[in-house]
């Protein structure tokens, strides 16, 4: 007998295919070589002195390859960074960042730089302005000196601008990073806008840069004031994870983080050196960013979901 002809509305079986098995989450071996390349070229130029360090002490080489990497961890799966306002930095010459400062411990700092030279299509180094007490401490001072971090004052502040660096002030210094978590995202007095002076001077723009997500990394329940004054620091925190917990409780709370770059407040038509000795004019200036920064902060917490996501 012929065999029967499967009719138009019979599809014929076929042997089912095995599905594949799926990759190992492995890096390719490419990406490992070009790792252990880059590590070598970076111990040959170290031993054979082949890299710059600046007038400041800024090594670029040892700032990219040693003490950045470690912090992308924490801003990449930690703090899940999320950036904008990347366009409103100049891809060259100066600037100067102007940032709300918070979180108990500086880590702020450490990731707006980070965000700046891993993002910014330009990938631009921030010249961080440090207060007097981190270059008195023994292992702090040369690894803040060496990541491109000066005094915070206009002498130099107007030599990096004049330079064309990109520039990173916070003008509430102690007073943001020790508040209590009670006045989170309260910014606290801007100084006396010496950072004003040395934009104005110099002609370079300023641009308001405004962080969530820091306030609640370590919140400051108490201050050991007492303590604090026998240390030489300017606060000891108290957080319900510290001391309680030991080095337990040093560990970050895992917040969601937003970091903003707003919309250059340009200098150079306002008068130069003539503009800077003029006080009512700074004083404005300073109260314009401080205020566009409070807005900014406002904003984006309404725009936030939650503490975590």
């Amino acid at each position: 007998m012929p065999e029967p002809v499967p009719s138009d509305n019979v599809i014929p079986l076929r042997a089912a295919r095995p599905e594949p098995a799926p990759e190992p989450d492995v890096a390719p071996a490419g990406d490992w070589e070009r790792k252990v390349a880059g590590g070598l070229a970076f111990l040959r130029r170290r031993l054979t002195g082949d890299y710059e360090v600046d007038d400041f002490g800024f090594d670029p080489d040892l700032t990219d390859h040693v003490l950045l990497p470690p912090l992308r961890p924490l801003y990449e799966k930690w703090f899940r960074v999320e950036t904008r306002g990347l366009e409103n930095v100049p891809d060259e010459g100066g600037a100067l960042i102007v940032a709300n400062h918070s979180g108990t411990v500086p880590v702020d700092a450490l990731m707006t730089s980070l965000a700046l030279l891993d993002h910014h299509p330009a990938n631009r180094h921030l010249r961080l302005l440090g207060a007097d007490l981190v270059f008195s401490l023994p292992v702090v001072a040369p690894l803040a000196r060496k990541s491109g971090n000066t005094l915070a004052c206009n002498a130099d502040a107007e030599r990096l601008l004049s330079s064309d660096e990109l520039v990173g002030v916070f003008p509430e210094g102690f007073k943001g990073i020790g508040k209590p978590f009670s006045e989170r995202y309260k910014l606290q007095r801007f100084g006396r806008g010496g950072f004003v002076s040395a934009a104005l001077r110099t002609g370079k723009p300023i641009i308001p840069c405004s962080i969530i997500g820091a306030e609640e990394i370590y919140p400051m329940i108490g201050n050991a004031k007492t303590l604090a004054r026998l240390a030489g620091v300017p606060y000891l925190p108290i957080t319900p994870f510290f001391p309680l917990l030991g080095a337990l409780g040093a560990i970050p709370l895992p917040s969601k983080w937003i970091i903003e770059f707003g919309e250059p407040i340009e200098t150079a038509e306002l008068g130069g050196a003539a503009a800077a000795e003029d006080p009512m004019l700074v004083f404005n200036l300073t109260d314009q960013v401080r205020e566009t920064i409070q807005s900014t902060l406002y904003t984006l917490l309404m725009q936030r979901r939650s503490v975590f996501f």
